[in-house]
Formats: C-alpha cells, structure tokens, sequence
C-alpha cells in the first residue's frame, strides 16, 4: 500500500482524465500551469522547474490543478489577476481567507458543483482517505476581458457549501 496516499506528503494530486477530457471539450485548455513530467494534460505545461506561478498566464486557456498545500492562495490570486480564462480544480474550503478574497461573490466567477468525490489519477483512494472535510470544486475564473469569463468548478460530495 503506498502510505503517502493516506498522508499530507504529497500536495500534488493528478486530475481524473475522464473529468478533465469533458472540461476540456468545453474550454479547449492551451497551457496546464500545475503540472508534472507523469501527469501534464496539455501539451504546453510548466512543471515545479518552470514554475506556473512565475509565467505569465494571459490570452490561455488555463487549466490549474494547483498543489494543495500552504501556497494554493498564491495560485488563486494569480488566477485572480490573469487576463485570461482559467478553469481551476481547488477544494472547497470556503473558511480560507483565498477563497474570501479571491473568489466570494466576486464578479467574473463562476462556481460549478460536481457530484460526488472525485479520485485523483489512478488512485483508487478519494482525497476524502486524506481529509475527510475536504471536498473538491471547480472554479472558473474570467480574465477580466469582457468575453471571456472565468469559470470556477466546484466538486462536492454532499450539500455542505452554501452560497447566499
């Protein structure tokens, strides 16, 4: 059994191909800014050499299944500041202070809920083994172009998000 599953270890966790292939049938991602050498979903994509939050994200698609560690905040606000649409994967921690200052009734957003618990790559683990309040969603930002908005994607695994 591979014990980093079960742990904090790792802050990377690879997107469900299925779930980012119907994402991306709708979006058409040019750059995957979080990405690996094992685990890129677009051919242009920055590994932790490159550093996504270091290059410039404006006129891409983005795609961002950032590490969920201490800096997802860092990654947040980029995707606040970029002109550019980006379809972020974050979990649905509406108590963090990214979440009130990035993405809480700001315009240009737009949260989508999915269904469910999502399994990372080809784990057969939900991140619910690693933290069992941490559900995961989606979140489309928009660049702050007028015709492209930014989407914000939301995954939960029950109704404990509420948004009035």
């Amino acid at each position: 059994m591979n014990e980093i599953l079960f742990s904090s270890a790792s802050e990377e966790w690879e997107t469900q191909q299925d779930l980012f292939n119907k994402l991306n049938n709708e979006f058409n991602f040019t750059v995957d800014v979080a990405s690996s050498e094992l685990n890129y979903k677009c051919k242009k994509h920055y590994t932790q050499k490159e550093d996504g939050l270091l290059q410039n994200w404006d006129n891409e698609v983005v795609w961002c299944n950032p590490p969920y560690g201490r800096k997802i905040g860092e990654w947040v606000k980029k995707a606040s500041e970029s002109k550019a649409i980006i379809v972020m994967l974050l979990p649905a921690r509406t108590d963090t202070k990214w979440f009130h200052d990035y993405i809480y009734n700001k315009q240009n957003i737009e949260i989508r809920f999915i269904k469910g618990r999502l399994k990372f790559g080809n784990s057969k683990n939900s991140l619910n083994v690693l933290d069992t309040s941490s559900n995961i969603f989606a979140i489309l930002f928009s660049s702050h172009l007028i015709d492209n908005p930014v989407y914000i994607i939301p995954t939960i695994s029950c109704c404990n998000i509420f948004i009035i």
